[in-house]
């Protein structure tokens, strides 16, 4: 019939449409709503669709884009960052889940080249769906994100060679000569592609960047992706393999973050495509005539994939906790494995049969995936509870090396990311005492080495929190992406130290509220935060005043913040005065030399009637002198704390720098001033 295709789409993505909404309402990932789309469209339910080769031959475009964006984004430079997760991780989960697997199977009869295949198609996870939920929980930067992103970038790496080894398992190739020829050329290709990179894609990027159009510049990225893809299938090798080296060439490139940007909505249509065409294929009276082997081979995936997957991460010396929840994570099918399967079937590895049990499986693990990352911190609770200690501190060489700690009034530090490291930093430099704790035993022999005072450990548990001396703290700063072990951070250091002074970085306002109740003192929301840092820089943009840029900030807190200062006081143990200064601030100033409040004694009132802060302590060298006589003398060099509203702060800010040359630069804001809201803290 003319226009049968265009008909076929228009029922796909009109039903998709439908299919993924709904689902999404019921908390499942779009490739779910793709998947049941394919099932209800094909032969086996509603029948919609009658030419089912035309759309899988779209979806084989959809693969060659998803591989050529892997290639797009990977990066040299991350592999190496994270070298020991990726190599050492995903190695040993891919080695052992395909030598367990292939056990599994040759002990019930399959033939070895029948039951390798098995294992590759149970070894890998899917990087699709993983992806998008992690950076919807917000936690790809969390220690069990970071985990997963490493094994899962070292099973798309393995994905071309398994495919490439595939048809040597059913003894189509040419045997050891065959292999060997195979990768010889796949050597030549990925040297072409090198030079290409350097030379030829740079060059051609270059020409077309001139011509100022858009449309040239995606039919660039096209040729470019899908002529590399046939060329190396032209040799022997697959579209797969070629897609991947050609978003490698490109990857090397300035023009990488355009390109992929262009390519994006085109890998995404496309790739609905395929799941699609997946689900098309799967046949539900498969479930009817055999549940019980479905419902079987569903629970050994998952429960092999999870016992490697956190044996391999506890090997690394990765803490139990992160590790259990990354098993959790990674203990679906992926989507390479229907790659890979429908590659097995064409070399008679899979069965028909086989390949629709396999099919029924693969989307029921898939489909699980939400409730594994759900129940991942609740189920990592209890089993490192009933584990014995030494399972779950986590092992490795770094393990037991930790000597004794015997600071006092000193800081904690938990996480060292970006904001672990930048505030590891100042404290250095103002040479006030601290620990890190950190998950990553790699991370942590590094900083060692560079004289970092970080520890191995997962501050989750009360011996870690032992040995960074948490009863003699001053404070502990908990800067991790996890919000889940944020919470439980919280509530250990509280209760193992009812004095100390809790301050948690969180992603979103909404996990405020919890942190508070379990005894937070401050609570740092980057989503908050980071508004107000935005405004900032529009309005210092449009030459506004540093004095009024202070008081929209202020009056920003002011209004923001009330719902916080309830939070606070709601739950606080010990509101001590904060709670009666509504509205109120206290900031640090340093005095300049020159500053008009340099050389002026308490007793002349300049501070006073000029701003209308109340001064509360003075700190000359070492000694703190709280509420000072009115004989003081402020001199260069002088720390005060005062205490009043953002207008009144902004105005003293003024009396401790020195003034402006005529006709010189304007001073900038007080680098070393600080102030905090003090009903976002909680007095000790």
């Amino acid at each position: 019939m003319e226009f049968q295709i265009l008909r076929d789409m228009e029922i796909l993505f009109g039903l998709a449409v439908f299919t993924v909404v709904l689902l999404r309402r019921l908390m499942f990932p779009s490739i779910i709503g793709f998947l049941a789309t394919g099932i209800l469209a094909g032969p086996s339910a509603l029948g919609l669709i009658k030419n089912t080769h035309q759309v899988e031959q779209m979806a084989e475009i959809g693969v060659v884009l998803l591989l050529f964006t892997i290639g797009i984004e990977f990066s040299l430079k991350e592999l190496m960052r994270i070298k020991h997760l990726v190599f050492w991780g995903g190695g040993m989960q891919v080695g052992v889940t395909i030598a367990i697997v292939a056990a599994l199977a040759f002990a019930f009869g399959i033939p070895p080249s029948q039951a390798t295949f098995f294992g590759f198609l149970v070894a890998l996870s899917s990087t699709a769906i993983l992806m998008k939920l992690l950076m919807d929980k917000g936690e790809m930067d969390a220690p069990h994100g970071k985990v997963a992103l490493g094994i899962l970038i070292f099973q798309d790496l393995c994905v071309v060679p398994l495919m490439l080894f595939t048809p040597f398992l059913a003894g189509a190739g040419n045997g050891w000569t065959g292999i060997l020829l195979v990768s010889l050329k796949a050597v030549a290709v990925v040297v072409v592609a090198h030079f290409g990179s350097r030379f030829l894609v740079p060059w051609i990027f270059e020409q077309v960047v001139k011509s100022r159009s858009r449309e040239l510049f995606i039919l660039t990225i096209i040729f470019i992706g899908f002529g590399t893809a046939w060329l190396t299938a032209q040799v022997g090798l697959s579209l797969a393999l070629g897609a991947f080296i050609a978003g490698l060439a490109i990857s090397e490139s300035e023009y990488s973050h355009q390109a992929l940007g262009d390519i994006i909505p085109f890998r995404d249509a496309f790739m609905s495509l395929f799941f699609i065409s997946v689900g098309m294929l799967l046949d539900l009276s498969v479930l009817v005539r055999q549940p019980v082997l479905v419902a079987s081979l569903v629970l050994t995936i998952l429960v092999v994939k999870f016992l490697v997957t956190g044996g391999a991460a506890m090997a690394l010396g990765i803490p139990a906790r992160v590790g259990i929840v990354t098993a959790l994570a990674l203990a679906q099918i992926g989507e390479f494995s229907f790659i890979l399967s429908q590659t097995g079937m064409q070399y008679g590895l899979l069965s028909k049969d086989m390949y629709q049990v396999f099919l029924a499986a693969s989307v029921a693990t898939m489909a699980l995936t939400p409730l594994c990352l759900k129940v991942g911190a609740p189920v990592a609770s209890y089993l490192v509870g009933v584990l014995p200690t030494p399972l779950t501190r986590g092992r490795g060489v770094l393990r037991g090396k930790e000597k004794k700690l015997s600071l006092t009034d000193h800081v904690i530090v938990v996480g060292y990311g970006v904001n672990g490291r930048n505030l590891s930093r100042v404290l250095k430099v103002q040479k006030i005492p601290h620990v890190v704790i950190e998950t990553n035993p790699f991370t942590v022999s590094t900083e060692k080495n560079k004289g970092t005072r970080i520890m191995f450990g997962d501050a989750t548990r009360p011996e870690v929190l032992t040995h960074s001396a948490v009863e003699r703290a001053r404070s502990i700063v908990i800067a991790i992406s996890d919000a889940a072990a944020s919470r439980r951070v919280v509530a250990l250091a509280r209760q193992m130290s009812p004095t100390i002074h809790i301050i948690v970085r969180t992603r979103y306002i909404a996990e405020m509220e919890p942190l508070y109740k379990l005894g937070a003192n401050e609570v740092v929301p980057e989503e908050f935060e980071t508004s107000i840092e935005i405004f900032s820089r529009v309005l210092r943009n449009f030459l506004i005043p540093q004095d009024q840029i202070d008081q929209c900030v202020g009056e920003i807190r002011r209004g923001s913040y009330d719902m916080f200062r309830t939070m606070s006081r709601r739950h606080s143990h010990a509101v001590g005065i904060a709670g009666y200064l509504s509205g109120a601030e206290i900031a640090t100033f340093r005095v300049k030399k020159g500053a008009p409040i340099e050389g002026e004694s308490l007793r002349q009132g300049t501070l006073r009637t000029r701003s209308g802060a109340t001064l509360l302590v003075i700190k000359r060298g070492d000694e703190v002198t709280p509420n000072p006589d009115p004989v003081w003398v402020l001199q260069e060099g002088d720390i005060v704390l005062l205490l009043g509203t953002p207008e009144q702060l902004a105005a003293a800010s003024r009396l401790f720098e020195a003034p402006a040359v005529e006709g010189g630069p304007v001073a900038p804001p007080p680098a070393d001033s600080s102030r905090h809201d003090t009903n976002n803290r909680r007095d000790q």
